[in-house]
């Protein structure tokens, strides 16, 4: 029985180091897979095409030859050209918001084709991530206000921190009944292996110049001094984000919201923090009839090597996350 606790006592520190190790080459590997300018391909859908051809292909099946010919026989006298379009973006924001390398040139492609009178929809998915990604996702978005082009942003999922960060440039806010919206504070944590290497004698030592520049540390030993400094940091950030927010969406009561939690979208709209209860879908339907609908977006290529990392990354994440699970519910 001792036999079984000891190993499984270093088991456990075994895979703590593997998954330390493994989270370093991570971020390592995302750092090395920044995309490049120019890197990609610009696509425009009709996305208003696509579902007239469905709903052509339904209503074949479904009305016999005769009523189909009369149906479309209607449909083509109301059919019209609009002046007016919705173009569809859609951002699924990671930890450090790389999708912004797509979404600054999709918005760029927008503006250089779009009118006072069209609208853009973002189908924004994030639980947020680095201050520093997220703040310039906002601004991508910021740059359609500065243009005059409304802007509406759908939540089906989820928009928290970060994520509700981009959400709140939007002329109008549209969740799913139970999208997670909010989250509206500042979190940082890391693990600190300090005791675990000195226990086997394994010294770590940090060479700075300049009082904070390293304010916390992962192998190091931290201090109290250290510790209150990035805490500062963390409500200066916090402080930061709470102006931003109210500056883009003055019918909040900041107060009421800022304090990190997160609402489901029925939550939400009681507390302004959406405006209206309604899917993505249901949008989209609701304008095809008044405008003629694309989806805009920026495909980056990616090597063979860029695959392979990808490929890895995500198998380490997937450790890491089945592992958070087991420490979660034991």
């Amino acid at each position: 029985m001792d036999f079984l606790i000891e190993y499984a006592m270093f088991l456990a520190k075994a895979v703590t180091i593997v998954l330390a190790i493994g989270a370093v080459l991570v971020m390592a590997l995302m750092a090395a897979m920044k995309p490049k300018a120019g890197k990609g391909d610009l696509n425009f859908e009709d996305l208003s095409a696509n579902y007239q051809h469905l709903l052509n292909g339904l209503q074949q099946e479904l009305l016999g030859k005769k009523a189909y010919k009369q149906w479309a026989k209607t449909q083509k006298e109301q059919d019209k050209v609009h002046d007016n379009r919705l173009f569809v973006i859609d951002f699924d924001g990671s930890m450090d918001a790389g999708e912004v390398a797509s979404l600054r040139e999709e918005i760029t492609a927008v503006l250089a084709v779009a009118k006072p009178e069209d609208e853009v929809l973002l189908r924004l998915e994030s639980g947020g991530g680095v201050v520093h990604g997220y703040g310039l996702a906002a601004s991508q978005l910021d740059r359609l206000k500065q243009h005059k082009i409304p802007l509406t942003v759908a939540v089906d999922k989820v928009a928290a921190s970060g994520g509700y960060m981009m959400a709140c440039i939007a002329d109008r806010i549209i969740a799913a009944p139970f999208a997670i919206v909010g989250s509206i504070g500042v979190v940082a944590q890391l693990p600190n292996f300090h005791k675990l290497l000195k226990k086997n004698k394994i010294d770590v030592e940090q060479f700075t110049a300049g009082e904070f520049k390293r304010t916390v540390t992962m192998f190091a030993e931290n201090t109290d001094k250290g510790r209150e400094k990035f805490q500062r940091e963390l409500e200066e950030t916090h402080v930061l984000f709470k102006d931003f927010v109210r500056q883009h969406r003055p019918v909040l009561d900041i107060d009421d919201v800022a304090t990190g939690e997160h609402w489901f979208g029925y939550q939400a709209l009681s507390l302004r923090l959406v405006d209206e209860l309604k899917t993505s879908d249901d949008y989209l339907l609701s304008q095809m009839a008044q405008r003629q609908v694309f989806q805009v977006k920026y495909e980056i290529k990616k090597s063979f090597a860029e695959k392979a990392g990808l490929s890895a990354a995500l198998a380490v994440r997937t450790l890491v996350q089945q592992a958070n699970r087991l420490v979660i519910w034991r």
